[in-house]
């Protein structure tokens, strides 16, 4: 079958070490015939310069799943949106603040991005994605009228940290989110609604294919469900064994341009076919 629809991560996928698009994956981007979409963890506005710079006209899909949208730097607009329940971001970020005060804790909205402390893992993730986070204090926003809000993230340096908040966090036993370790910084919560999947499916279906003809490109633990949908997954090399064992092909690492290579031998030329 063919391939006629390619899906992307970002980190760790797309983008190399340093955060940057080679001029290979760019090439061959833009010269494949067949239609990208980036699926993300990161918010719109956080992905709109990669756009930008891949002259893509397609759906994007952000937050693991919880918005899909269209556009560019100049222009973009929401195509569906899954955001958290507004008390339970409320309940979680409080809690979390008040018992993980070392793990650095922001959550999003469609447009804005929202810590109450500027501290190491928020720089972190500030020179990482361009963008600059906006000083609040928690308990006053959550006193106000209510706002759609898309994702929690979590970031801590301490692996042994990692483990203890998660085992918080899943013995709070709250059914309406979705908890996923994205590299080994980072805990991302968004709502049980949204993955990676389900936007994968809504574009799918959108462009009247089928999700065999379909390929997932990505190395982390919340590439899981796009790698289990699509017929063609792919991990990348410096994927995590689990997310390697779930894919059908393994391409080279981020560093060595894989995502353009998984392109052109599964999609150009069809060599692992």
């Amino acid at each position: 079958m063919t391939i006629k629809y390619i899906f992307s991560d970002i980190d760790g996928t797309l983008l190399d070490s340093h955060g940057q698009v080679s001029m290979t994956n760019k090439r061959i981007i833009q010269s494949c015939s067949q239609p990208l979409t980036l699926v993300s963890a990161r918010a719109p506005q956080e992905m709109l310069p990669i756009i930008d710079q891949l002259q893509l006209q397609t759906p994007q899909i952000a937050f693991n799943g919880g918005v899909i949208f269209q556009g560019n730097s100049n222009h973009w607009h929401s195509l569906a949106q899954k955001p958290l329940d507004f008390e339970v971001v409320a309940q979680m970020v409080l809690l979390i603040s008040k018992y993980f005060p070392q793990v650095s804790s922001s959550f999003y909205s469609l447009h804005h991005w929202y810590t109450q402390l500027c501290d190491r893992g928020i720089k972190f993730e500030e020179q990482l994605v361009h963008q600059t986070a906006t000083i609040i204090n928690y308990r006053d926003f959550f006193k106000q009228a209510k706002h759609k809000l898309f994702k929690i993230m979590l970031i801590t340096f301490d692996p042994e940290e990692m483990d203890r908040l998660q085992k918080f966090l899943h013995d709070l036993n709250i059914s309406k989110i979705n908890i996923q370790q994205s590299g080994t910084e980072y805990l991302e919560i968004t709502s049980a609604a949204a993955q990676k999947a389900t936007g994968i499916q809504k574009i799918v279906q959108q462009e009247n294919l089928t999700i065999q003809e379909a390929m997932a490109v990505g190395d982390g633990e919340n590439d899981l469900s796009m790698l289990r949908l699509v017929g063609y997954p792919v991990a990348m090399a410096n994927a995590n064994y689990k997310v390697r064992s779930t894919a059908r092909f393994v391409t080279k690492s981020n560093d060595d341009q894989g995502l353009g290579y998984a392109i052109e031998q599964l999609v150009n030329q069809s060599v692992w076919l």
